[in-house]
C-alpha cells in the first residue's frame, strides 16, 4: 500500500497562499480561529485518517456488511472511528458554538472530508451524520435540536438522508411515502405515522452506533402533487418513548446492497410502517422538505466532490510511487544500449503524461472545491452585495464543483492503474479498490445529467444571467494579474480566449430556450457542463500559477519549495496544453444543427 495518500504541502498551499483561509477569520462568526487553530484541526484529521483508517482500507472493502437476522454489522474499526470523529469535534466542526460546534469554516471542514476520504472511503459515514445535524439546526424546534444534535456530533448516534424510493429514484415530485398526522404530540415534536419504503440509504442501518437518525422525505395526507407537497421528517431507529426509553420505531432493514465499490458504508433498503408503528417529527414546516434539502445541498455536492478528489488523490500517490521504483526498459534514445541498466517508468513520456494529467484533474479539482468551500462560508456570514454575490456564484459553480472532480476523478484513477500495468488489475495494490470505490461520486447527489440540467438549464440563466458575468469578472481579474508575468501571458490569453467560446456557444443555445424548445436547448447539457467545467479549472490552475510565480520572483524559495513552485507552473502548462484544447471538439458539437438525440415520430433502434 502506497505509503502517501495526500499532499499535506499542497493543502497547505491552497488552503494558505492561494485562498488565504485565515482571512474568513475578519468575520465575526469566525473570529476565534486563526491559521494556528485550522492546523491544528487538519493535523487532529490527518492522525485520526493515518491510525484509524488508512492502514484499513483493503480490510475494511474485503469485509464488508451484512445483514442477520435484522441486524447489519459493518466492521469493527468503524465504531472507533466514529467515536474519534466525535471526541475531537470532527463531526460537528463547522456548527455553531450554541449548537456544540468549533465555528470553524467550511473551507476547513471540507480540508477535513478530502483528508479522510483519501484515507479510507470506506468509512464515509461522518458527512453524512453532519448533513443530517445540519438540517435539524436549520430547520428542527429547539426540541427536536436537543433531543438529536448532541448525540449526532458526539458520533453516538449516526445520521442519513433518506430520500430515494424504488419506483421514484431522481424525480422526487414521484415520492409516495406517506405520513399521518397523530393526535397528541409533544410540543416541538409535531408526531407522524410514516408508512413507505426508501433505497439506497447510505449508513443506513449498522451496529456501529447506538440509534440511526433518518432525515427523510414524505408526503403529508391531502399534501399538493408533486414536489411541493413534500415534507421533512426525522424518523429515528428508535424513538423516545413517553418515559424517555427508546423503544423499536419499526424501521426495517429490508436488504442491503452488495455494490461494486464503497463497500464499508452499507447502503441500505429500508421499509417503514410494516407493523404500523413507525413515528416520524417534522421538521420546520410542512410542505417544505425539498427546499431544506435544497439548502443543504451545496454542502453535500461539495462533500461528494471531495470525496472523489480523495480517492483520485490516494491513486494518484500510488501510482506516483511505484513509477518511481518499477524500472523497465530503457529511455526511447537509449533503446539499443541492452547493456545499461533499465530506468524507472516514471522517465518514459507517456507515464509521466499519465501521471501529469492525474495531478492535474487532483489538484484543479481540490483547487475549484476551496474556492466553493470560500464561497459557502462568505454567502453564510457575509452581509448584503458581497453576500448575495458570493451565493450567486457558488450556485453557479456547484454543478461543476461536484461533476469535474467526479467525472475526471473516474478517469485520473484509470490512468493510475493503467500506471501500474497488469498490477494495477490486481489486489496487491489499492487502485483496483480506488476505481471502484470512485464510480459512485458521479451518481451521488444528483447524476451528472442533472448536475448538467442545473448549469444549463438554471444557473447560466438566472437573475439575467448574473452568475456567469461574475464569474467571468473574477476569471477576467486573473487573466490580468497573469499576463504581468512574461511566462504565462500566453495562457492568460488562451484563457480569454476560451471565455470567448462559452459565450459563443450560449448564444447559439440560447434561440432553443427563447422559443419555449427546453428539450433541444438541454439536450447536450452534459456536453456543455464538460466545456463549462474546462474552462473552470483552466481558471483554477491559472490561478494557482499566478500565486507560484509570484513566490519564485519575490522569495527566491530553494530545494523542495523551488520544486514544488515550479511544478505548479508546469503542471498548469500541461493541463493548458492538453486538457484546455478539448473544448474545441465540444463547442462544434454544442453548435451543431444536428439533432440525433430527441425522441421523433420516426423511432431508430437502439
Amino acid at each position: 500500500m502506497a505509503t502517501t495518500y495526500f499532499s499535506k504541502r499542497n493543502l497547505q498551499f491552497l488552503l494558505h497562499e492561494v485562498f488565504k483561509a485565515e482571512e474568513l477569520t475578519k468575520y465575526e462568526y469566525f473570529s476565534a480561529h486563526d491559521r494556528e487553530t485550522f492546523n491544528l484541526v487538519l493535523d487532529s484529521a490527518t492522525y485520526i485518517a493515518d491510525t484509524l483508517m488508512h492502514p484499513y482500507l483493503k480490510d475494511v472493502d474485503k469485509n464488508q456488511p451484512e445483514l442477520t437476522n435484522g441486524q447489519v454489522t459493518v466492521h469493527p474499526k468503524i465504531k472507533e472511528y466514529l467515536k474519534a470523529m466525535g471526541d475531537a469535534g470532527l463531526i460537528g466542526a463547522g456548527f455553531s458554538f450554541e449548537h456544540g460546534g468549533q465555528q470553524l469554516p467550511e473551507m476547513l471542514s471540507s480540508c477535513v472530508g478530502f483528508i479522510l476520504m483519501a484515507a479510507n472511503n470506506g468509512m464515509m459515514y461522518t458527512g453524512l451524520t453532519s448533513g443530517a445535524a445540519h438540517l435539524i439546526t436549520s430547520f428542527g424546534s429547539p426540541e427536536l435540536n436537543e433531543l438529536y444534535v448532541p448525540n449526532l456530533l458526539a458520533g453516538t448516534w449516526q445520521g442519513t438522508m433518506a430520500l430515494t424510493e424504488p419506483q421514484a429514484g431522481s424525480s422526487l415530485s414521484d415520492v409516495t411515502t406517506s405520513a399521518t398526522p397523530l393526535p397528541d404530540s409533544q410540543p416541538g415534536m409535531a408526531a407522524y405515522q410514516i408508512k413507505g419504503q426508501k433505497v439506497f440509504i447510505s449508513a443506513g442501518d449498522h451496529d456501529a452506533t447506538e440509534n440511526i437518525i433518518h432525515l427523510m422525505l414524505a408526503r403529508i395526507d391531502g399534501a399538493p402533487k408533486g414536489t411541493k407537497g413534500i415534507s421533512l421528517f426525522i424518523v429515528p431507529k428508535y424513538r423516545p418513548d413517553e418515559q424517555g426509553r427508546f423503544v423499536d420505531n419499526d424501521v426495517i432493514s429490508t436488504g442491503v446492497y452488495h455494490k461494486m465499490g464503497q463497500k464499508g458504508v452499507p447502503a441500505m433498503h429500508l421499509t417503514m410502517g410494516s407493523n404500523d408503528n413507525t413515528i416520524g417529527y417534522l421538521v420546520g414546516e410542512p410542505h417544505q422538505g425539498l427546499p431544506y434539502m435544497f439548502q443543504m445541498m451545496n454542502e453535500a455536492r461539495i462533500g461528494v466532490g471531495m470525496t472523489a478528489t480523495g480517492i483520485a488523490t490516494a491513486a494518484y500517490y500510488a501510482a506516483l510511487e511505484y513509477a518511481r521504483e518499477r524500472p523497465q526498459s530503457r529511455r526511447l534514445n537509449n533503446k539499443n544500449q541492452l547493456d545499461a541498466p533499465q530506468t524507472p517508468i516514471i522517465n518514459h513520456p507517456d507515464v509521466r503524461r499519465m501521471l501529469l494529467f492525474q495531478k492535474a484533474v487532483t489538484e484543479g479539482s481540490l483547487s475549484l472545491l476551496l474556492e466553493a468551500a470560500r464561497l459557502y462560508d462568505i454567502s453564510e456570514v457575509a452581509e448584503g452585495e458581497e453576500k448575495e454575490n458570493a451565493f450567486l456564484l457558488l450556485d453557479l459553480l456547484m454543478p461543476v464543483a461536484k461533476s469535474y472532480p467526479s467525472e475526471m476523478g473516474v478517469q485520473s484513477v484509470s490512468q493510475s492503474l493503467q500506471t501500474f500495468g497488469g498490477y494495477g488489475y490486481t489486489e496487491d495494490f489499492p487502485v483496483e479498490q480506488l476505481y471502484r470505490d470512485i464510480r459512485i461520486t458521479p451518481i451521488y447527489e444528483g447524476t451528472t445529467g442533472i448536475q448538467a440540467q442545473d448549469l444549463l438549464g438554471r444557473k447560466m440563466t438566472m437573475k439575467g444571467g448574473k452568475a456567469p458575468q461574475l464569474l467571468f469578472a473574477e476569471m477576467s481579474k486573473l487573466i490580468a494579474e497573469a499576463s504581468t508575468f512574461d511566462e504565462l501571458k500566453p495562457y492568460a490569453d488562451q484563457l480569454g480566449a476560451e471565455l470567448k467560446r462559452v459565450q459563443e456557444v450560449m448564444m447559439s443555445l440560447l434561440p432553443h430556450a427563447q422559443e419555449g424548445n427546453i428539450e433541444r436547448y438541454l439536450s447536450d447539457a452534459t456536453l456543455f457542463l464538460e466545456l463549462f467545467g474546462i474552462v473552470v479549472v483552466a481558471w483554477q490552475w491559472l490561478k494557482q500559477a499566478v500565486v507560484a510565480k509570484q513566490t519564485l520572483v519575490t522569495r527566491n524559495p530553494q530545494g523542495d519549495d523551488l520544486i514544488f513552485y515550479e511544478g505548479k507552473i508546469h503542471t498548469m502548462k500541461f493541463y493548458f496544453h492538453y486538457e484546455v484544447p478539448k473544448t474545441l471538439g465540444l463547442a462544434v458539437r454544442l453548435k451543431d444543427t444536428e439533432v440525433l438525440t430527441i425522441v421523433s415520430e420516426k423511432e431508430l433502434a437502439l
